[in-house]
């Protein structure tokens, strides 16, 4: 699961890199409609999840959402089928 999370912070770092990207280009109101917040609280879950104790009841359900998140990036070549929910 350790890889699942390292690999879900990557894939936001680089989306909010994109954002920055964009938003030096065409300004800020380009980043009006974004999903930067959702972003935030997506990093903000795997944090929650390394800082967790595996006997927290609340473990396997995170986990499970942190799966279906990674989703998104089924593409990414470092995508693991193994991690699918």
């Amino acid at each position: 699961m350790d890889d699942l999370v390292e690999f879900l912070v990557a894939r936001i770092n680089d989306d909010n890199h994109a954002y920055a990207y964009v938003a030096g280009t065409l300004g800020a109101e380009a980043l009006l409609d974004s999903h930067l917040p959702m972003l935030d609280l997506i990093e903000q879950l795997a944090n929650n999840y390394k800082a967790m104790d595996p006997s927290d009841s609340r473990s396997a359900g995170l986990a499970y959402a942190l799966r279906v998140l990674a989703q998104s990036y089924a593409k990414h070549p470092a995508y693991q089928q193994a991690w699918r929910p």
